[in-house]
């Protein structure tokens, strides 16, 4: 299932075409004081709710390995390597100390799976372990993040200094399988067998499929309700109603944004306003699906069945 990202911030938090350079481990920085190689950046502001003022002096910064200081601590849970995150981050040019971007002025927060792989890696390293209100300072040279051309799109160059000012707003574990009421689903749909850690078995029935999207809940959860431009984790299998072959699954968690067209119509559609912990049977026609192109082996005249357990949503 092919997703993007469409925030500037959400894409500069990404690993997107750019590869990596390996990042040394630098300093921990896990410190409030202004001392080491951060020593130069402060940032002002403790409402949560108003972008951080971001004061690099004297310039320009210069940062040889990646860092991090913690301005704020939090409290509560603190992330382990496989949950999830809410946060707001700022993006700083340390060469000159001006803002790149925010979600402070895109208005939105971020969700963040740790196990997403392609986050950047400075981001899912020094985000385990930080708490619900915490605030972090994170720095490393920009070649160290984006690759040796630097990043261009973003006014940085290669030796440039690039600074993340991160809160963390939630963390939340995310489940391993659905979890609430099962619900009976009509007659006439594709009969589903769960096999765990594996692609459910999906059995067609005899019959012409739906010209409609079809969204039947299997199991109700218990959780939030899924909203709109959230990073939702989901386990699935695909496969098409023509054949029953599966043509994609994950059974471990896969996370995408929801809403914004991130996915096929037809995930957007039914699962937002879906609750965390729902096991959903989705019937998607070409029209909500990749359309008359089709995409792979998925001809454009292909009905396709999905069962999508919601996982978490942030």
């Amino acid at each position: 299932m092919s997703r993007a990202r469409f925030a500037p911030l959400a894409a500069a938090l990404t690993v997107g075409a750019v590869a990596l350079v390996g990042c040394g481990s630098g300093s921990s920085g896990d410190t409030k004081a202004d001392t080491g190689p951060l020593a130069q950046v402060k940032v002002e502001g403790t409402d949560p709710a108003k972008e951080p003022t971001v004061t690099v002096s004297p310039q320009p910064l210069k940062l040889t390995a990646e860092t991090k200081r913690v301005i704020t601590e939090g409290e509560g849970k603190a992330a382990g390597k496989t949950d999830m995150l809410s946060i707001k981050a700022q993006v700083v040019n340390g060469a000159d100390g001006k803002v790149v971007t925010s979600t402070w002025k895109e208005g939105q927060t971020l969700g963040i799976d740790l196990t997403d792989q392609q986050m950047l890696p400075l981001f899912t390293k020094h985000l385990v372990g930080a708490k619900p209100g915490a605030r972090l300072l994170l720095g490393a040279p920009t070649k160290d993040v984006y690759g040796p051309e630097g990043k261009s799109d973003m006014g940085l160059k290669a030796d440039d200094p690039i600074l993340f000012v991160v809160d963390v707003d939630k963390v939340i574990a995310p489940l391993k399988e659905a979890e609430g009421a099962a619900v009976a689903p009509k007659s006439g749909l594709p009969t589903v067998k769960m096999n765990p850690g594996k692609a459910a078995t999906i059995t067609m029935p005899k019959t012409t499929a739906p010209t409609a999207l079809v969204n039947q809940p299997l199991v109700t959860g218990t959780g939030a309700k899924v909203e709109k431009g959230q990073t939702i984790k989901v386990a699935y299998t695909g496969a098409l109603w023509r054949d029953g072959k599966v043509f994609d699954s994950n059974a471990t968690g896969y996370p995408t944004a929801i809403g914004v067209g991130a996915v096929v119509p037809g995930w957007d559609k039914a699962i937002v306003g879906q609750t965390v912990g729902s096991r959903l049977l989705l019937v998607v026609p070409p029209a909500d699906g990749y359309g008359a192109q089709g995409q792979g082996d998925i001809k454009g005249t292909d009905t396709m069945v999905f069962v999508v357990d919601i996982l978490g949503a942030v």
